[in-house]
């Protein structure tokens, strides 16, 4: 008999700064954590908010290359290589799913392997990317994450990459000052996020932004919020959702994760 593979929970994670992948801090520790409480998935697939342009497209590399898309790090940083395998069936089931396009052109960008160098050390997990088609709409977002949901059965599990808040002005200003506070727009907007994520309140989620003057303050463009959509979408309303990371970063940039399952 043909053994099933056990339904996979669906994450979003909040990666924050690259150099997470190379720090032992609070939030390295905290991705571990995450990594070791998830039962074995067949594969990756990565919805990451550096991502995002053009049409939806799926990387089809079977040995897809660590891009170092960011500036003026360490040279440790850029010298980090994730070398999970690629798969091509995955691409092409995404791709029958949710009719993205394919592309070899792509490798695996830091909001993907920032944290799966912590959840999945070891890289032996394939691990595709899904791109972010700026153009649609966020119920469109969501519906794409609907459409991928078949695959938590096959084994395959899904992961969001974002920020729930990421306003950068705000944050690299509180690091030139030394003002670690946490301001109340962020602190609402988390919250609001939580709450309507705890409800099982779809409507409200979609809602948030750019709906709410919070949601447009937290997300000055929405790169970063739209991962989290198709984590949305992914899951159903008999997952239960908890919270395996909160907290903020810089003092406004919010880590907090999401596991639905």
């Amino acid at each position: 008999m043909e053994q099933r593979n056990p339904r996979m929970p669906v994450l979003f994670v909040g990666h924050g700064s690259p150099m997470n992948a190379i720090e032992d801090n609070r939030w390295s520790r905290a991705f571990v954590k995450l990594g070791n409480d998830l039962p074995p998935a067949r594969a990756v697939l990565c919805v990451s908010a550096h991502w995002y342009g053009a049409g939806t497209l799926v990387t089809t590399d079977e040995e897809p290359r660590t891009i170092h898309d960011f500036g003026g790090f360490p040279h440790q940083l850029y010298e980090v290589r994730y070398a999970a395998p690629g798969s091509l069936e995955l691409a092409r089931r995404v791709a029958a799913l949710t009719g993205a396009r394919d592309t070899a052109e792509r490798g695996l960008d830091h909001g993907c392997w920032s944290v799966l160098v912590h959840t999945h050390p070891r890289a032996d997990v394939p691990v595709v990317q899904l791109g972010i088609d700026a153009g649609l709409a966020p119920e469109e977002h969501v519906a794409l994450g609907r459409a991928l949901a078949p695959l938590r059965d096959e084994g395959v599990l899904i992961v969001g990459s974002g920020n729930v808040t990421h306003d950068l002005r705000d944050a690299f200003a509180r690091v030139r000052t030394g003002d670690a506070s946490t301001p109340d727009w962020a602190l609402r907007f988390d919250r609001a996020v939580a709450d309507a994520l705890a409800r099982r309140d779809v409507a409200a989620i979609v809602g948030l932004w750019p709906g709410t003057a919070d949601g447009r303050r937290a997300h000055p463009t929405p790169d970063h919020w739209l991962p989290l959509l198709y984590a949305v979408g992914a899951s159903d309303a008999q997952d239960t959702v908890t919270f395996p990371i909160e907290g903020f970063d810089l003092g406004s940039l919010s880590m907090r994760a999401v596991r639905f399952g």
